[in-house]
């Protein structure tokens, strides 16, 4: 295996930091500095210097205009997120952040988790709109982040994909993982992790189908590499192959994705509580496009 791959492997890095790593010289193989596309051979010895850890990134209370409450309680917060606003603070992220719009309007929420990612259960991708949770007690983190796990929460996403999937209601089975090429992307791999998309249509234009998607996993991108590799992916999406042109056509600069539902038993009293997020204009405006087009 070259070094690159096997050191991505056992030091869960990303390549592109593993090319770091050996073009300054703290990879060596047997004594003299490693190239990243050298081999590794059973038996000799690999020495690496890590760089020290970066600091964690802070929240900062910045208001975040359309960050709508759905619900708030004394154990959970449950906000419909709008685009182009990440969930937490990470490394070369300086737009807004949910947990600094809600720092901002004066909102506590759980000191449970990563120092940037306090209170948060689950996440949604910048370019995704829709319902989130997000953690207010200690007891809520904990039981909320058990749920997940356990797969009892409900997530129901809309999504618009291109052309028709056949058959129009099924589960993608396929396994995800960082894309070999590329560390901004995921892809359909081998050695992923356990992915389980369950979808079916419920309209169906001339160029498009609006589905009903529901989530048994919940990895990154996890939508959008589903139907990339069924050759539909989500209208707009061009980082998953979307056709330009059609986004163009449909005024939409981010993919068609939607965080529809959101159903859990709440952390308080095991109640079943469930929550709705409108359409968000963007995405609203594409659907009527497509409709008076096909009709």
């Amino acid at each position: 295996m070259r070094v690159d791959a096997g050191l991505a492997k056992l030091l869960g890095l990303s390549r592109t930091a593993v090319a770091a790593l050996t073009e300054s010289g703290d990879v060596v193989l047997d004594g003299q500095p490693a190239g990243k596309s050298d081999r590794l051979v059973a038996g000799s010895v690999l020495e690496v210097t890590l760089p020290e850890p970066e600091r964690p990134v802070q929240v900062q209370a910045v208001p975040v205009e359309g960050l709508e409450v759905l619900h708030e309680d004394d154990d959970v917060i449950v906000v419909d997120k709008p685009v182009g606003v990440a969930v937490h603070p990470s490394p070369g992220w300086t737009g807004p952040t949910v947990v600094g719009g809600l720092a901002a309007a004066g909102i506590r929420i759980a000191t449970s988790g990563a120092a940037e990612r306090q209170g948060v259960v689950h996440r949604l991708d910048v370019g995704t709109t829709g319902v989130m949770v997000v953690a207010k007690s200690e007891g809520a983190y904990s039981a909320l982040k058990h749920a997940f796990k356990e797969r009892t929460v409900e997530k129901l996403y809309h999504a618009l994909v291109q052309g028709h999937p056949d058959p129009i209601k099924g589960t993608v089975d396929a396994p995800i993982d960082r894309h070999p090429k590329h560390d901004y992307k995921f892809a359909v791999m081998a050695n992923g992790k356990p992915s389980i998309t369950h979808y079916e249509v419920v309209e169906a234009f001339r160029a498009a189908s609006l589905l009903d998607v529901h989530l048994e996993t919940g990895r990154t991108h996890q939508i959008r590499v589903h139907f990339s590799a069924l050759r539909h992916p989500c209208v707009g999406d061009l980082t998953y192959g979307a056709d330009p042109a059609l986004a163009k056509r449909l005024g939409l600069t981010r993919q068609w994705l939607h965080a529809r539902t959101l159903g859990f038993h709440h952390p308080a009293d095991g109640q079943w509580v469930e929550f709705t997020s409108e359409y968000p204009a963007d995405l609203a405006n594409a659907l009527e496009l497509l409709r008076t087009e096909s009709a």
